[in-house]
């Protein structure tokens, strides 16, 4: 553990807590070098972030004085060493939400954000926190999260829906957000914590804007109204009425005398703030305006139309300047930078775009939301843009680099699916947009996408040789792929609505899909033929899953059950006489779900299932018996994917943005990964370790099992 391991041992509460606070003494004694072994010491990092007196945030501070004129100009600044400093640190803001819920994740954060980078004191930092795990986690074997520096700084979590709307004070050290929960947030951009929830609106948020002194917010709302607030004491000031449809937009100027504000009712309104009154309407748009920015000089409005339109005004004449059409979606909202050069745009295709005020063009654009941006707003030194979304996140981006992160996020849309081969070698994954991607786990690379769906991936699994993969998607097909050409064989069509499951048997010889049509179908994977229907469920079939000697299935379906049925192919004289085989039949239904069943998996000797349910718990059954053998409670989401080890002793299952293992023997969790996105899919490998995961923001995950020896 070395020195400084040995160092944070020691017994003394009093000692511990002045070596905790050490690093600035060692900028100001000039020990430079001590400072950089210090903060690179995954120790040190841990247990500072640990203690109740500190906590991430104080550690964050504690990288504030790399680039400080006294470090920059000691005799044993070493510009490499900085470097990675700066990289740990904006680590530590972009996982800090992440870490103030779970401390232990902190090695996790590490491994996911910085394997990549080749920074001898970076590796030197991940090892020594790869031998300190000394209970089981799941390592990242890839750079699986958004890198620091490239773009994401912090997420900051607390609206209980959909955030429309976000502004930023001037000093750039509190945002204030409106949602759909009626509510406005306060919050402190340098800790991440809630400072004030503002309450009045009997609508959604659509909304915000501040005052440039950061004394007040004007919010505006779906129920047609603009109200003004008290940043101070969190007081409703006065009510601004006069459009007759939603509020979608508002902005101030800069003296904070007026307010400008954009409607459903296709108008821009200018409101005197002072007095209380309305001066003037503009028309223009032809449908509703989402979005409205002002310059700083407040000559010029800026305003963002459901007719896929930005507008530039001029607010003395009421004359239209420019019109901004390279844009791929509906504008929801604006910002313009102090300077007046750029405007930032948000929009219902998830993007935020950066454009040039001057010459109208698009500089660049930000990807990373997994749903519709609503919202935007721009620090007062133009470095910084927040934006806020229906993902109920709020994310605070680079304006300098416009880079995207180095990640292995390959899907444009939510992963809904992921398979590993037999050998652990490769790995595939459906997504909602519409592909399927392979990867290569050896050398971390996509070898191809396949392409030929009309619709969402939902479905995929892999043939045991591995030579080809069966996807299923809502466009109600089944497609049979040839991995070694990337080559579609053929598609299996017969359901009358999305397939939402699909497994295979061991033989690779036959294929059972699941549908929202309500039925499961066996398909003979060598003539393509479909060999039966299975009916039975009373809504949507949602999972599937087949015992290894392929004679019996098991479906989990939106009917809040899970049936077993036999699908074992039997040949009688009747089926002789017909050339058919003997059609299958249900075994048993299990029920105990409150909600639907939307995920299932069954142990390789066939005797035991698990399944997933949105009444947020994981249940065990007995296939012999059918009775349930117990249950796993707690979840704060529904369950969306589960995996089993081929040796029948843990359980993966996905939870909101947490992927678990969990042991079937003792039922007790033993290893838990913070995702940037809920779980969608999931998948282990035959060596029980390599685990395969997808999130609803495209990503996909590698991961590996670590320190179950230190079970045994």
């Amino acid at each position: 553990m070395g020195t400084l391991a040995d160092k944070l041992k020691v017994e003394s509460p009093a000692l511990l807590r002045v070596y905790l606070g050490f690093p600035s003494k060692l900028i100001n004694s000039g020990n430079l070098r001590e400072y950089y072994q210090t903060l690179t010491d995954f120790n040190f990092m841990m247990a500072k972030i640990q203690h109740p007196e500190f906590g991430v945030q104080a550690l964050i501070d504690d990288f504030n004085l790399v680039d400080h004129s006294e470090a920059l100009t000691h005799p044993e600044y070493e510009p490499q060493k900085a470097k990675a400093l700066n990289l740990i640190q904006a680590l530590l803001w972009m996982s800090a939400h992440i870490l103030d819920r779970d401390k232990t994740q902190l090695a996790e954060q590490l491994w996911g954000r910085l394997v990549h980078l080749r920074i001898p004191e970076i590796q030197v930092m991940l090892e020594v926190a790869k031998q300190c795990k000394v209970t089981p986690w799941l390592r990242p074997l890839t750079p699986c999260f958004t890198p620091p520096g490239r773009g994401l700084i912090r997420t900051l979590k607390g609206h209980s829906d959909c955030v429309n709307a976000v502004a930023v004070t001037a000093d750039g050290k509190r945002a204030i957000s409106g949602s759909d929960d009626n509510i406005l947030k306060v919050w402190d951009l340098t800790t991440g914590d809630e400072l004030l929830t503002l309450r009045g609106h009997r609508g959604s948020v659509n909304a915000v804007a501040v005052t440039a002194d950061g004394k007040r917010a004007i919010s505006g709302s779906r129920d047609n109204t603009l109200k003004v607030w008290d940043l101070t004491t969190g007081d409703e000031l006065l009510t601004l009425r006069g459009h007759r449809d939603w509020v979608n937009a508002v902005a101030v100027t800069a003296d904070g005398k007026r307010a400008i504000s954009g409607s459903d009712d296709k108008t821009l309104k200018v409101w005197d703030l002072t007095t209380r009154k309305k001066e003037f309407t503009f028309t223009g748009h032809s449908r509703s305006v989402n979005a409205v920015a002002i310059t700083a000089d407040g000559t010029r409005a800026i305003s963002g139309s459901r007719d896929d339109t930005l507008q530039v005004w001029d607010l003395t004449t009421g004359v239209k300047l420019l019109t901004l059409t390279d844009y791929s979606g509906r504008v929801k909202a604006l910002a313009v930078t102090a300077d007046d050069k750029r405007a930032i745009s948000a929009s219902d295709d998830k993007t935020i775009t950066v454009w040039d005020l001057t010459t109208g063009k698009k500089e660049f654009t930000f990807t990373g939301h997994s749903s519709s941006v609503k919202a935007v707003a721009v620090t007062a030194d133009g470095k910084r843009a927040i934006s806020g979304s229906d993902d109920k996140t709020i994310k605070v981006w680079n304006l300098e680099t416009g880079e995207e992160g180095l990640t292995l996020k390959s899907h444009s849309y939510p992963t809904e699916a992921v398979a590993l081969t037999a050998d652990g070698k490769r790995a595939i994954s459906g997504s909602r947009d519409n592909t399927l991607k392979v990867w290569d786990l050896q050398t971390e690379q996509e070898l191809f996408t396949l392409k030929a769906h009309k619709d969402w991936v939902k479905a995929v699994v892999f043939t045991a040789d591995g030579k080809r993969a069966i996807s299923g998607s809502r466009d109600d097909t089944l497609k049979v792929w040839d991995l070694e050409t990337g080559e579609e064989l053929f598609t299996l069509t017969g359901h009358r609505d999305s397939v939402n499951a699909v497994a295979i048997t061991t033989d690779g010889k036959r294929a059972i899909s699941g549908s929202r049509d309500d039925t499961l179908k066996v398909w003979d994977l060598e003539t393509g033929n479909e060999l039966f229907t299975l009916t039975g469920h009373r809504d949507s079939v949602n999972a599937v899953a087949v015992t290894a000697d392929g004679k019996r299935v098991i479906s989990g379906s939106k009917d809040n059950t899970f049936k077993v049925w036999d699908v074992e192919i039997r040949r009688g004289f009747l089926a002789f006489i017909w050339r058919n085989p003997i059609a299958p039949r249900q075994l048993f239904t299990l029920t105990g779900h409150s909600n639907s069943v939307i995920a299932v998996a069954i142990t390789t000797d066939g005797k035991w299932a698990i399944s997933g349910s949105d009444d947020k718990t994981l249940k065990v059954w007995d296939l012999v018996t059918g009775k349930e053998q117990f249950i796993l409670k707690g979840h704060s989401d529904s369950l969306n994917a589960v995996a089993i080890t081929p040796d029948a002793k843990r359980v993966i299952f996905g939870s909101d943005d947490t992927l678990k293992v969990w042991d079937l023997s003792s039922g007790n969790i033993l290893a838990s990964f913070t995702a940037e996105s809920s779980i969608a899919s999931c998948a282990i490998a035959p060596d029980g370790v390599t685990i395969v995961a997808g999130d609803e923001s495209g990503r996909v995950y590698f991961l590996r099992l670590e320190g179950m020896e230190e079970l045994t």
